[in-house]
C-alpha cells in the first residue's frame, strides 16, 4: 500500500488550475520531498490529501482510502502552525487529547519536555521555532501513520530548522511514520528525504527514489557543436551553452552510462537535478516513471 496515491487529480479555482491531471504515488515508509515553485500545486495537493478540499476531477487516496476515512491516522503541520494563540502549551495538549481518538499523551509530552518548551507559556508568545515544535508534537501525538508537512521550515531560522528536522527524523525512526514534506529548502530536504516528487504547473515532472534518480542523471560538458551526439543517446533535461562549450544535464537509460566521445561527465547534485526539472525546457522529457500500484 502506498501512503498517498493520486489518479488524474485536477483542482481548479475558477479559471486557475492548481493541479492538472496529476498522477503519482508516494510509497509508504518513506520521507518524501514535495518540491516546486510557488503556485506549482504543492499546498493544494496536501490540502486534498488531508481532506480540507474535494478535487474538481480525479481522485486521491491516503493510506488506501479516501482522505476523510483516514483522518485519525494522518498528522498535518502547515507553515503557519495556526493554533489558538491564547492557550498555553499544556492547554493545547489537553485539548488535543479530547479531540483525537488515537491520542498518545506520552509521545506529545515527551517531545515538549525533550525540547524544554515551557508548558505554561501561551502559544502566541512563543518564537516561530517553538511554535513549529509544538505543532509537530501535536501532530505526532495522534500516532499518525502518515505525516503531511506544508512548508514547516518557511518561518524558521537555521537553528530552528535544524532542531525541527532532528525532531522529525527521530520520530520517523522511532514510530515508522510515512512523511510527505513540502519545502523550498533543498539543502534541508537532501538531509531528511529519501524520495522526491517535483511539481511544476500543477503536474508531476519527476518522481522517484532520490538515490535512483541521482544515479540516472549526469552533467555532461563538451563541445556545443556536438550536442546532437548527446541528444541521440540520452534525453536532455536542461542545457547551458556558449559558442564553444555546453553543460548538459541528461537522463541516462542505464546507471553510470558512459558519455559520448569528447564529453566529460560528473554526478549531479540534488539541487541541480531539481532546478533542471523546474526549468521550462524540461517539459519535453518523458513523464515520470509509473509508480501507482493497486
Amino acid at each position: 500500500m502506498n501512503a498517498v496515491e493520486a489518479f488524474r487529480l485536477t483542482q481548479r479555482y475558477g479559471r486557475t488550475v492548481a493541479l492538472d491531471d496529476c498522477t503519482l504515488a508516494v510509497p509508504a515508509g518513506r520521507v518524501a520531498a514535495l518540491v516546486g515553485p510557488n503556485g506549482a500545486g504543492k499546498s493544494t495537493l496536501l490540502e486534498l490529501a488531508i481532506g480540507l478540499r474535494r478535487p474538481t476531477a480525479g481522485r486521491i487516496e491516503v493510506l488506501g482510502a479516501q482522505p476523510g476515512a483516514r483522518r485519525d491516522r494522518v498528522g498535518f503541520v502547515d507553515q503557519h502552525a495556526a493554533l489558538y494563540p491564547a492557550l498555553t502549551v499544556a492547554e493545547l495538549l489537553r485539548l488535543a487529547e479530547h479531540l483525537n481518538t488515537r491520542w498518545d499523551a506520552a509521545t506529545a509530552w515527551g517531545r515538549i519536555e525533550a525540547l524544554d518548551l515551557p508548558p505554561r507559556r501561551r502559544y502566541g508568545t512563543l518564537s516561530g521555532g517553538q511554535q513549529a515544535q509544538v505543532a509537530l508534537a501535536l501532530a505526532l501525538g495522534k500516532r499518525p501513520e502518515l505525516l503531511l508537512l506544508d512548508e514547516p521550515l518557511a518561518r524558521l531560522d537555521p537553528l530552528a530548522r535544524h532542531e525541527f528536522l532532528a525532531a522529525l527524523l527521530t520520530a520517523v525512526a522511532e514510530h515508522e511514520i510515512s512523511v510527505l514534506f513540502s519545502s523550498h529548502n533543498l539543502a534541508e530536504l537532501e538531509r531528511a528525504c529519501d524520495y522526491l516528487v517535483v511539481l511544476r504547473d500543477g503536474a508531476v515532472r519527476l518522481a522517484g527514489d532520490v538515490d535512483d534518480l541521482l544515479e540516472h542523471h549526469q552533467l555532461l560538458t563538451g563541445p556545443t557543436d556536438r550536442i546532437g551526439d548527446v541528444a541521440a543517446a540520452h534525453p536532455i533535461v536542461s542545457r547551458v551553452q556558449a559558442a564553444a562549450q555546453a553543460h548538459l544535464i541528461v537522463r541516462t537509460r542505464e546507471p553510470q552510462a558512459g558519455p559520448p566521445p569528447g564529453w566529460q561527465r560528473r554526478a549531479v547534485t540534488l539541487d541541480e537535478l531539481v532546478l533542471a526539472y523546474l526549468r521550462s525546457d524540461a517539459s519535453a522529457l518523458p513523464g515520470p516513471r509509473q509508480l501507482v500500484t493497486r
